[in-house]
């Protein structure tokens, strides 16, 4: 019944102003609900056929699954013999990554010092003959093995049957859907994923990706290095909406949760308690290699920009379940149900600038790394950069509050005085060290975040 009539001339919103689009077909069995305590989001897959117009697009003739078996008979692009060309031309640019320095804090605008990504100070020379000089094409072709090289997925778990579905590699997933397909034989054939979400009001986290989004605009402006993922957020009503997927990433509870579950499985004698650096181990390889450090890179990368995100927009209910981390190595915020003047229960309990655990500054490599150094140093820039463009992000805000009154300005105009006041504009550079370093061991272990944790492992399991 749910493809009874497709393909027509309909398209996903939330897509619209990106891909030109008709929907064909709705694989059913690929879709899965989402691990939600009170709510039922689930998450679709939508076949889809890209287009110059969709309003004068010819619709394709109906076919039903049986006659995919007709269409695989024939060679087609994109099957899954060719997943490593279609990741060649689906991947997405991005910038090289920014060089890391271990030096001071001199010359922020310059940027931190360099240091090769293929070894740390300290570390042993393999050999006193000196190293070839690495060209850009050979670390570009490094950098597209990386994002593209192989990657595992979450064991099944009837507790939480979304993490083994939405863990498989989405160019997997794609081709699998692609080859099983009748659709699947035409050029022009797309897939694209959907959360769809009922019982929620989605319009402040709308306002959320609009903030979240100017942020990120910023900092590419003022070439800061810092890595924020908005996803797009299409309201439908007051308690209903679409939301966009962010592929290949999965929650830490569920990278803990999966962990666990391997651990006991290889060695049920073992009861240490798995991290988040084992996962990088076990993903990215040894400390020193190289796609370890590129994954370290971007994890502190984004770790820095999501930490000053929560602390301008007061970003509460982090619990593992609300942070995810890519195949890639980035730490992505979801959920933004609180932010501004409102907190779960309104009980104001998680009082740290920003969620900062050990279990997070172990992967940077600990308390006196370059890493944790170039931490620091990131969310001094774009603390500095945000302030400089403080206007556009004020806007957003205050013209929110003049529409329907949501939720996060329950401090009325002290929402705004208080947001104005987080980018402390009577302090100098050398006083913003300072409050970063402040801020920075504030939110480190913060015994409210430690008990928030553990309030959420013993009310909804979240590891």
């Amino acid at each position: 019944m749910l493809n009874l009539n497709l393909p027509a001339r309909v398209w996903l919103p939330i897509y619209a102003s990106t891909i030109r689009h008709v929907v064909v077909r709705i694989p059913q069995s690929s879709g899965c609900v989402l691990n939600s305590k009170d709510k039922a989001p689930y998450c679709i897959y939508v076949e889809v056929l890209e287009v110059d117009d969709v309003h004068q697009a010819l619709i394709p003739e109906r076919l039903c699954d049986y006659d995919a078996g007709i269409h695989n008979n024939y060679p087609r692009r994109g099957s899954i013999t060719s997943v490593s060309s279609a990741a060649t031309t689906t991947s997405i640019t991005r910038e090289l990554p920014t060089n890391i320095g271990a030096s001071g804090n001199d010359n922020l605008s310059e940027g931190p010092s360099e240091l090769p990504i293929d070894t740390t100070e300290g570390a042993p020379e393999c050999s006193s003959e000196p190293k070839a000089t690495t060209t850009a094409g050979e670390i570009r072709r490094r950098l597209s093995a990386f994002v593209n090289r192989p990657r595992k997925q979450m064991l099944h778990n009837p507790d939480d049957p979304s993490a083994s579905a939405m863990s498989e590699p989405w160019l997997e997933k794609e081709a699998r859907i692609k080859e099983h397909s009748p659709y699947g034989n035409d050029p022009r054939w797309k897939l694209l994923p959907v959360i769809v979400k009922t019982g929620d009001d989605l319009r402040q986290e709308l306002l959320a990706y609009q903030l979240l989004t100017a942020l990120k605009n910023i900092w590419d402006e003022e070439r800061v290095p810092l890595y924020l993922r908005p996803y797009k957020i299409v309201v439908c009503s007051d308690d209903s909406g679409m939301i966009e997927p962010i592929v290949n990433a999965c929650s830490l509870h569920q990278i803990k949760k999966n962990l666990a579950t391997l651990q006991v499985a290889n060695d049920p004698s073992d009861t240490r308690q798995p991290s988040l650096l084992d996962h990088f181990l076990d993903n990215f390889g040894p400390e020193n290699s190289e796609t370890f450090l590129i994954a370290q890179q971007n994890f502190v990368q984004s770790c820095a920009a999501y930490c000053l995100a929560c602390y301008f927009l007061q970003v509460k209910d982090r619990h593992n379940g609300n942070i995810l981390l890519d195949a890639e190595g980035h730490l992505i915020h979801i959920d933004f149900g609180f932010i501004l003047s409102i907190s779960p229960r309104n009980l104001g309990f998680e009082t740290s600038p920003f969620k900062l655990t050990s279990e997070l500054v172990e992967v940077m490599g600990g308390l006196k790394s370059d890493m944790f150094e170039y931490f620091k140093i990131l969310m001094l820039r774009g603390l500095i950069a945000a302030r400089k463009h403080h206007e556009r992000l004020m806007s957003i805000v205050e013209i929110q509050m003049l529409g329907f009154p949501l939720p996060c300005f329950r401090a009325g105009s002290q929402t705004l005085r208080y947001l104005r006041e987080r980018f402390h504009f009577n302090c100098t550079e050398e006083q913003l060290h300072q409050l970063i370093d402040s801020m920075v061991e504030q939110s480190r272990d913060s015994l409210t975040t430690r008990l928030y944790d553990n309030f959420q492992y013993y009310t909804n399991g979240i590891l």
